[in-house]
């Protein structure tokens, strides 16, 4: 019989917004793949699947989810990963991992689901789609994401600030995800681009720690890597404009 290997979507960190078939895949699988950074610390994947699987159904693997310099640290950190996730399969026949947000959006599973491939072929591989940082932030902002034939654009910050001033310069709203740590080249990119006035950024959606705020009072101050900013696209305040 075919291992099978389930992306779950576990949304941007409130428990109550995981869906009832993401709660149903973790329970149902016999064992549920947390991602950890090599430091160690609880991440959100992992608080928010404690809430509905026990402790002892978890398996904590570390991936270097922040290295971006070094590419043969990161390539040699994934391999390790597949290897931890291809032995739970040769011994469970479903297995779960859970990340943040959805799976098939900028999600580590993407990268573990390619070397599941490769390490143990034939493994069934599914995903259960979760709720983004960005629809969370509209419905805690109010921010409309679009209307009518509006585009919407997602672009992560870590592309570089030109990508999203690019964006920016464009129709429609621009959703910029991981933004934290160039909080400042992402406020001029606002106001060179008009796009200031009715942006709002957002951090820890959920959490104890939340922060809903517009991004107009954003400053030099770092802000958390995993921020998320929507600057919705201009309208004339008319009902239907872009219909």
């Amino acid at each position: 019989m075919s291992s099978r290997l389930v992306g779950v979507g576990v949304g941007p960190g409130d428990p109550e917004l995981v869906t009832v078939k993401g709660v149903n895949a973790l329970r149902a699988a016999d064992v549920v793949v947390v991602p950890v950074m090599d430091s160690g610390e609880r991440g959100r994947a992992e608080a928010t699947v404690l809430h509905y699987v026990p402790e002892e159904k978890v398996v904590r693997v570390v991936f270097a989810l922040n290295e971006r310099s070094d590419r043969g640290r990161r390539e040699a950190a994934w391999d390790a990963a597949g290897e931890r996730v291809a032995a739970l399969l040769r011994q469970h026949p479903s297995v779960a991992f859970a990340t943040i947000g959805d799976p098939n959006v900028y999600s580590t599973f993407t990268y573990l689901a390619q070397t599941i491939a490769e390490l143990v072929p034939g493994t069934v591989v599914e995903t259960v789609p979760g709720i983004t940082a960005m629809q969370d932030l509209a419905a805690r902002s109010g921010a409309v994401l679009t209307e009518g034939t509006e585009p919407l654009t997602l672009v992560p910050v870590t592309a570089g600030a030109a990508v999203l001033k690019d964006a920016l310069a464009g129709p429609g709203t621009v959703v910029a995800y991981k933004f934290g740590r160039q909080a400042h080249e992402v406020a001029e990119a606002l106001r060179e681009t008009g796009r200031l006035a009715d942006a709002v950024w957002g951090s820890a959606l959920g959490l104890p720690e939340e922060s809903v705020r517009p991004a107009a009072e954003l400053d030099d101050a770092p802000l958390p890597y995993l921020s998320t900013l929507i600057a919705p696209a201009r309208r004339d305040g008319g009902r239907g404009g872009k219909l």
